[in-house]
């Protein structure tokens, strides 16, 4: 009877407010329970129903009125324009693997793992051991833990071979996150308006850092197996470039590793020239049927500086990485990071060094692999099925992602904007190149969420690809 009632007053106040003036004040309480014969309750709970569509405001100790709606004035940004003047660089719009999308879609473009993926259990423990402990409160070294340190500098060290110096702890710097070690990397080996190579197609990540630390890109064709070393060779001959970027273990997005003569061939380059190879060591965590193997490890010249990030094996929220780097070369780059963000906050530290040394870790590790395994098994086996025009070039023996080559007639935006129509999100191929692209590509990630799905994404994948090729 009171939800009637109250329905009942909600319409009659709604006719009356109708013709009222903005502002006009609602009768009391009272006056509305003896005009509809209702109590106090049921007028207070119709008013806070209308009050929740915006049709009346409430001022406390003065009554109910009738809400005013007030125009929003524009505001006038215009001023900026002569006082920015004109960017250096045109920073591309919201990557496409960092798009958050709603759950009924099925969603094959991000850069990161599902959250099923990740050792959920181990990062809650750590996190409130954490917080319980002095790095609640306390401010790390710059450099970072000294614990942390030594595990980065260990965990590269394991995998040298006999007659190559490990790395020092000391040589360990912990950063906020691999992009901030890509960005101090460049600015401070490649320098503004200096020559920087990269892998094409190499991460959009990289490629956004040397474009924001103003070094000219200087792109070097890369495929299944990595760069041509003559082709890098000759790139470094032709610029005079001091570094390189490069990711020789399960390369985002081509999932490329390098044989041990491409990467033997690429470190005599680099040594030849005098120069550092950054090496992203991104996918170490993801090993699925074969172990990366850092070239760091086979470098101490102080010629590799090397980067590993935590943040997608154990948590996005956990946004720690480490950067190893030898002589002066550590130096400059620990001053720039001091420039930029002056330390990483202790508690992320402590939570990803408590995560890495449990002994769960390893068991993690184990059954994560087995996991991506199965999800790429699955997404590959669909795609031959349902898309048989598309082509891989490899089979990733690593990492998050298929790189998919579509036929070379593919209107890629257009069949982008319709895979999205009917609930599938891909990553078009374009945001992996620093030069045109040579192809139309979809980078697909298998570590997303659902995996249930993926027969069907690729069906209609599939589909939306034949009527791209049939036309209107």
């Amino acid at each position: 009877m009171s939800d009637d009632s109250s329905a009942r007053i909600v319409a009659g106040l709604r006719d009356w407010i109708a013709t009222a003036a903005p502002g006009a004040k609602l009768p009391s309480t009272r006056t509305l329970a003896a005009r509809y014969g209702a109590g106090p309750v049921t007028v207070q709970k119709a008013l806070r129903v209308l009050s929740a569509q915006g049709v009346i405001e409430s001022r406390p100790g003065v009554g109910t009125f009738v809400r005013v709606v007030r125009a929003v004035r524009p505001h006038d940004y215009g001023w900026q324009t002569a006082a920015l003047g004109s960017p250096a660089n045109r920073f591309p719009a919201l990557s496409t693997p960092l798009r958050t999308v709603t759950n009924d879609v099925i969603a094959l473009h991000s850069g990161f793992p599902d959250r099923e993926l990740l050792p959920e259990r181990l990062v809650r423990t750590a996190f409130t051991r954490a917080a319980r402990g002095a790095a609640a409160i306390s401010r790390p070294p710059a450099a970072g833990l000294p614990e942390l340190q030594t595990w980065f500098a260990t965990e590269l060290g394991a995998a040298c071979p006999a007659g190559i110096t490990p790395p020092a702890p000391s040589d360990a710097i912990v950063i906020p996150g691999s992009q901030s070690g890509l960005s101090t990397a460049f600015r401070t080996l490649a320098g503004a308006g200096r020559p920087l190579l990269l892998e094409s197609p190499t991460y959009w990540g990289a490629i956004l850092a040397a474009t924001q630390a103003g070094v000219q890109i200087v792109p070097v064709p890369s495929g299944g197996e990595g760069p041509d070393p003559d082709e890098l060779a000759r790139a470094f001959q032709r610029t005079g470039a001091r570094a390189c970027y490069v990711q020789p273990n399960f390369a985002n997005p081509t999932g490329a590793r390098w044989p041990p003569d491409v990467a033997e061939a690429v470190l005599d380059t680099v040594r030849r020239h005098g120069a550092f190879l950054i090496e992203d060591d991104w996918a170490h965590d993801f090993g699925i049927t074969a172990d990366p193997v850092p070239l760091a490890a086979r470098d101490d010249g102080g010629h590799v500086v090397y980067l590993r990030s935590l943040t997608k094996s154990v948590s996005s929220a956990v946004r720690v990485a480490g950067i190893i780097a030898r002589g002066p070369a550590r130096e400059r780059i620990l001053g720039d990071i001091q420039a930029e963000a002056m330390y990483v906050s202790g508690l992320l530290q402590a939570a990803a060094l408590d995560v890495v040394t449990q002994p769960a870790w390893r068991t993690h590790l184990r059954g994560l692999r087995h996991q991506l395994a199965a999800r790429r098994d699955l997404l590959t086996a669909a795609l031959a099925e349902h898309v048989p025009a598309a082509h891989l070039d490899t089979v990733p023996a690593g990492g998050l992602n298929l790189w998919v080559r579509l036929p070379d007639t593919t209107d890629l935006p257009g069949l982008v904007r319709d895979c999205e129509a009917v609930g599938l999100i891909v990553a078009p191929g374009t945001e992996w190149f620093p030069a045109e692209p040579t192809g139309p590509y979809l980078r697909l990630n298998y570590a997303g969420p659902n995996p249930g799905a993926f027969p069907e994404g690729m069906r209609l994948l599939g589909e939306a690809l034949e009527r791209g090729r049939k036309g209107p």
